[in-house]
């Protein structure tokens, strides 16, 4: 073969090595990119410390909820603001840091759809009589309520579980005078709990939380009120994408399970 020639062609096959060596790295990088999205349980979700605004009724089973995400979302760590639903959306309203709202009615979700994605109800629960251990007074009905002899305890009417505390009262036409209003439903318990008050009507997930410490009266459905828990995402979220992760991931066969244990209803 002519010198020249060969000499041609040597130098066509470096300079093609060599514009094929960043398209190797950019394939290597790549690769790298998508390793470092996921996480052991396959997720793609990135990392990030994420604040939830939560119902005060989610406290107990949010906290489970949130081990078991975390477990499967390696180096995700989920913080937790609770309180009433209406306390929350002043919060979000104000500008609160954080990225996901979950509460305990749709009317406040509704009410924030300017500063939220779009919601998802991802639970329900209902109300039951929480009643002082061993229910002394004997309580059977929502008609037992009315008795001025008992001390009964109520979730202020800007609540969730105030409003449907009322609703249930005035479908039956029972006049209750509370001793108290209380600004989220552990406030109510709190109180049947402490004796401070000898009954109150709560979210049947709260008086499961406190064994042997209040008495339940269960309330017929054809009475009762159905409360709907929906999730959204922050729009003011610096995560979205974590933040929609674990939205979203509530649904799951996982975190329903959860819930169904603590005794909230699926949606």
């Amino acid at each position: 073969m002519h010198p020249t020639l060969t000499r041609r062609r040597t130098a066509a096959a470096i300079v093609t090595a060599a514009l094929l060596l960043p398209l190797a790295a950019c394939g290597s990088d790549d690769k790298k990119d998508s390793a470092a999205g996921s996480d052991s349980s396959g997720s793609s979700a990135p990392k990030a410390d994420l604040t939830v605004l939560a119902a005060s009724s989610l406290t107990d089973v949010f906290k489970t909820e949130a081990a078991a995400y975390e477990k499967q979302h390696p180096g995700t760590k989920i913080h937790f603001s609770f309180a009433g639903s209406q306390e929350l959306a002043a919060q979000v309203k104000q500008g609160a840091p954080a990225d996901v709202l979950a509460t305990a009615d749709t009317k406040t979700m509704d009410g924030l759809k300017q500063d939220t994605g779009t919601p998802a109800v991802f639970a329900k629960n209902r109300l039951v009589i929480a009643t002082g251990k061993g229910n002394p007074d004997k309580i059977a009905t929502l008609k037992d309520l009315a008795d001025t002899k008992l001390k009964v305890v109520l979730a202020a009417p800007e609540v969730p579980v105030g409003r449907y505390s009322k609703q249930i009262l005035d479908a039956q036409k029972i006049v209750v005078k509370p001793v108290s209003q209380e600004p989220n439903v552990r406030a109510v318990l709190s109180k049947v709990e402490l004796g401070e008050a000898d009954a109150g009507l709560v979210y049947k997930t709260d008086a499961a939380t406190a064994p042997g410490k209040v008495g339940t009266v269960a309330i017929p459905d054809a009475q009762n009120a159905v409360a709907s828990y929906p999730v959204a995402t922050l729009k003011t979220s610096k995560h979205t994408a974590a933040a929609a992760s674990f939205a979203n991931w509530l649904a799951t066969p996982e975190a329903q399970k959860i819930l169904r244990d603590a005794g909230f209803q699926q949606p």
